[in-house]
């Protein structure tokens, strides 16, 4: 048995949901493996962030979101409604603020001193939701999945633009 290993470095945008079309990455971790058969794990190390099997819609918005993640954005957000104030949610706690502030680079985390910055408790939500890894089959070399099927990294939080890591772990032989 073979273990190949690969990790992705990706950039979300802030201000809105970051989705990150994987596949063709994923699909060149198979390719440089060369395992033939076995499973291979996509996962998000990171508590916002979310990867998804989704079908390829075609239709992009003015952000270069497709129809079913408008429609996914529309879903979560009903339920999830986005963390606009203090109040929305009671996280981040004032434990939890004191604790931020108290790291020596806090102000990657609160630029300023500004508390607004830590307002993402959707974004752990939405990707608790949706999960922080998938799974999937290889048979032969390939990944078989779908030919409109497509691996996505989500990153939920809004709160500033980062980069983010995927990682890919492929076993078999």
């Amino acid at each position: 048995m073979t273990v190949y290993k690969k990790q992705l470095e990706l950039q979300s945008k802030g201000k809105i949901p970051s989705y990150i079309d994987i596949t063709e990455q994923v699909k060149e971790a198979v390719a440089e493996s060369n395992i033939k058969n076995g499973i291979i794990s996509v996962v998000s190390p990171h508590t916002t962030c979310a990867v998804f099997y989704e079908e390829y819609s075609h239709d992009r918005d003015e952000n270069g979101d497709d129809t079913l993640q408008q429609e996914l954005n529309r879903a979560l957000t009903k339920i999830i409604p986005y963390h606009d104030s203090k109040d929305t949610y009671i996280y981040p706690g004032e434990e939890h603020y004191q604790v931020v502030e108290s790291w020596p680079n806090a102000d990657d985390y609160l630029p300023g001193g500004d508390r607004s910055a830590l307002w993402n408790g959707d974004a752990h939500l939405k990707a608790t939701v949706i999960g922080s890894s998938e799974v999937f089959d290889l048979s032969n070399g390939k990944l078989t999945v779908g030919s409109t099927g497509y691996i996505y990294f989500v990153d939920f939080d809004r709160t500033r633009s980062r980069k983010r890591k995927c990682l890919i772990t492929i076993i078999g032989e």
